[in-house]
């Protein structure tokens, strides 16, 4: 048996790599999550990474994506291609109807009309970089039915990032590079104004796991969550005009 090392690309934590593998937790969500990979392997989107079943103890195995995660600074080159890549992936993942009720991490149910499998946790942290740039995208779990805007504005939020007080002409200028470089499908109005809702959903969503006991989001409680986001909603509202106003 290989050495387990513990990763810490993600903010759920509990991957561990062994050899060219990675090793997660499973949940009544993961039958969804492979299926989603899988299908987004045969359609041929690279950077994700590979399903190859399931250890003893009952962990998933997936492929090691090799590089590292970004922190919070992520330079404008590497989001550009984020946002490009995010673009590809709801490219193809548009064509995926999976039928019947699915169970997901945060949510059950059928796919709606207007729908896609959004990934719901495009942060930097869930990004890979190499010498060579962004590569890929880890930790999968927290996807689910949402709409495009809502991976955007999850990225801005975590990535631009508005979470955060900083100069409003810096942050526009990041959403301005973030819509540009998804293809113009949404303004960078849109996307700040998309931003304090996505990031309320993530407060609920951390609440409701961590009042029924999943682990990754007791562990979520290490970092002050959701008490921090929220209150970083209350100081975002306060700066939307500031930001809005370099638009």
């Amino acid at each position: 048996m290989n050495e387990e090392i513990a990763l810490h690309g993600g903010n759920v934590g509990g991957a561990v790599r062994v050899g060219d593998t990675v090793r997660r937790a499973t949940g009544p969500w993961t039958p969804a999550v492979h299926a989603l990979l899988n299908y987004l392997a045969d359609a041929g989107l690279t950077g994700i990474p590979r399903v190859l079943g399931y250890d003893d103890q009952d962990r998933e195995i997936l492929d090691y994506l090799p590089g590292t995660a970004y922190g919070p600074e992520v330079p404008d080159d590497v989001l550009a291609d984020a946002m490009r890549w995010l673009a590809e992936y709801h490219r193809v993942v548009t064509s995926y109807r999976p039928d019947g009720e699915i169970v997901w991490r945060t949510s059950r149910g059928e796919l709606a009309a207007g729908q896609i499998i959004c990934m719901h946790d495009y942060g930097y942290y869930n990004w890979i970089g190499t010498e060579s740039g962004f590569s890929g995208v880890i930790d999968w779990d927290m996807a689910g039915p949402g709409v495009p805007l809502d991976d955007i504005a999850f990225a801005a939020w975590n990535t631009a990032p508005l979470a955060i007080p900083m100069d409003p002409a810096y942050q526009a200028a990041r959403l301005q590079l973030m819509a540009t470089s998804y293809g113009g499908t949404f303004t960078p109005l849109e996307i700040l104004e998309a931003a304090p809702i996505r990031a309320q959903r993530s407060a609920r969503v951390i609440r409701a796991g961590q009042q029924t006991g999943d682990p990754g989001m007791l562990n979520l409680l290490k970092v002050g969550e959701p008490d921090r986001t929220e209150r970083r909603l209350v100081d975002l509202r306060q700066r939307i005009p500031a930001i809005a106003a370099h638009l």
